[in-house]
């Protein structure tokens, strides 16, 4: 009788095993299932993003390269600016300078002018009185 109790109490165990195991399996089985769908629908669309990476990446490296090219040329032409607003700042102190050596020769002409006046209306001045010799 313990025998049988035991068999009994074994086919049960048994039983409960397989009811919590079918369940198990069969959601096992269905993501294996979903697992094969998505692996195939990545091989399907894979190559084709693969593709289009690689554009990308040429439109990005082509777009690098003008970008490069572009900053170049300002450099180029930010340089020659450079440049040019060096030489206006050259001229426009030349200019200032030349001007300002110019009013300086000027005011001493004039006041060359105003000295020698001063002499020759002072000699005529004692010499008798007036230009006509009076």
């Amino acid at each position: 009788m313990i025998v049988e109790i035991a068999a009994i109490l074994v086919a049960v165990v048994f039983a409960v095993l397989v009811g919590f195991l079918v369940p198990t399996l069969i959601q096992i089985r269905k993501t294996v299932a979903e697992s094969e769908q998505l692996l195939a629908r990545m091989n399907n669309e894979l190559p084709s993003l693969l593709h289009e990476m690689r554009v990308m990446t040429e439109n990005v490296s082509t777009l690098a390269d003008q970008a490069r090219d572009g900053v170049e040329h300002a450099s180029v032409f930010l340089h020659a600016v450079g440049e040019l607003g060096e030489t206006v700042q050259q001229v426009h102190g030349a200019v200032r300078g030349t001007s300002g050596s110019l009013l300086v020769n000027l005011a001493s002409v004039v006041a060359g002018f105003k000295a020698a006046t001063a002499v020759v209306k002072e000699r005529l001045h004692k010499e008798g009185g007036g230009p006509n010799g009076g």
